[in-house]
């Protein structure tokens, strides 16, 4: 692909002499998005739950780097634990995006804020989280555990109000404000709109992944009504942003360390169609690009994505099955499909130390780096146990081995 223009006018500038004229760092996404080289990688990092960072790694860092700055938590839910990141922090990260998010209403807010310490988090779905050692919360309330037929979830009351304005009251003046600055992209992520992730957080996973296999129908019933509700948030929610943003974020987490969660053959049939139409719902709004984010080994299925519209995707777990081969994923699919995440945080991040950090970033760097079109983050959230140092080590790596030194 011939560079651009802008990309030509960029490039002409610092061959000419003048090195002291980077891209912004929108310039350098958008341009990393048009399967182009930008001046270096991008780096995107801590602006969501996905590409967020857990409070102890972020305690860690600020303590490192010297910055004095509240512990705040994403989507004002401290029982998800991933921090909101501060500026200077974020900037000492090498961030290139910027994030927007929705909220739950402040009904369901206020109401987790006043429960009962270490009672369950019951979300505006009516699942939620159990607390099962002092602050590790996991997924353990199903409301719909039981649910076997159409009637069943017609007779449910705690289907989410997605027209509370709560949710989304704060979106336009925030993107309006990153818009107006223009130095960042701007990646926004209503929570959690994921009809497959939704379904067995109200059913309990074990549960609807034994209906999608024997009561296909139900399965889909239950998604279909889910991605409706997504559709109701989703649309008031990009009308707020207008065309300030870059990236918006959806997904479904669809792999294992070793497979897909489900076959091929049942993704197309019952869960494909459902994607197709949301991310259609969502391309009729907005130029924004779709990530998709899908946790596992989901190499069999980026054909599927593509061929649905989406741009990037996230995290390219290279711990699990066939996305550990990033050469082949590369080759096969580099040209269609922006890739963005790649550095393991299953063994690397968490046990390794600086140096193999460094050295990680370095050969994902190399391999997926060239022609642009991919953008370097962790696999998913930095968890609890990476320690501060190798974080830093990740973005400092990635600022380094990043620059594509075109001229």
């Amino acid at each position: 692909m011939a560079p651009s223009p802008f990309v030509k006018d960029i490039w002409t500038l610092v061959c000419l002499g003048y090195p002291d004229m980077p891209l912004t760092s929108r310039e350098r996404v958008l341009t990393a998005l048009q399967h182009e080289e930008p001046d270096r990688v991008p780096l995107v990092i801590g602006v969501s739950n996905a590409t967020g960072i857990k409070m102890a790694p972020y305690r860690g860092i600020k303590e490192i780097i010297g910055v004095d700055a509240p512990d705040e938590y994403i989507y004002d839910w401290p029982e998800l634990g991933t921090a909101l990141i501060d500026e200077a922090t974020m900037r000492r990260l090498h961030s290139d995006v910027r994030g927007v998010l929705d909220l739950e209403p402040e009904s369901v807010r206020r109401r987790n804020r006043e429960r009962e310490p270490h009672s369950d988090f019951i979300d505006s779905w009516g699942s939620g989280q159990l607390e099962i050692t002092p602050g590790e919360w996991f997924p353990g309330v199903h409301p719909l555990a039981d649910a076997k037929s159409v009637e069943d979830l017609d007779a449910y009351t705690g289907w989410p109000d997605m027209s509370d304005p709560t949710r989304i009251a704060h979106v336009s003046d925030q993107a309006k404000r990153l818009a107006d600055a223009n130095e960042y992209a701007i990646l926004a992520t209503p929570w959690l709109l994921f009809p497959f992730e939704r379904a067995y957080a109200m059913q309990g996973m074990e549960t609807f992944l034994l209906n999608m296999a024997m009561d296909g129908e139900f399965a889909r019933e239950l998604m279909t009504r889910i991605a409706t509700f997504c559709k109701q948030l989703m649309g008031p929610f990009l009308a707020e942003l207008g065309d300030n943003v870059d990236i918006i974020k959806i997904g479904d987490d669809l792999g294992t360390q070793e497979s897909l969660m489900i076959s091929p053959k049942m993704y197309r049939e019952i869960l494909k169609p459902i994607h197709a139409d949301f991310i259609s719902f969502i391309k009729e709004r907005t130029k924004a690009k779709v990530l998709f984010h899908s946790d596992g080994d989901v190499a069999p299925l980026i054909d599927d994505f593509v061929e649905i519209g989406v741009d990037i995707l996230n995290p390219i777990q290279t711990s699990a099955g066939t996305m550990s081969n990033l050469t082949e994923l590369k080759k096969r699919h580099g040209k269609n499909i922006v890739f963005c995440g790649g550095i393991d945080s299953h063994r690397i991040l968490p046990f390794g130390t600086p140096a193999d950090v460094r050295d990680e970033v370095k050969r994902v760097i190399e391999i997926m780096g060239p022609g642009g079109g991919y953008m370097l983050g962790a696999v998913h959230t930095v968890m609890n146990d990476v320690p501060p140092e190798n974080v830093l080590a990740m973005v400092d790596a990635a600022a380094e081995f990043g620059d594509y030194q075109a001229c």
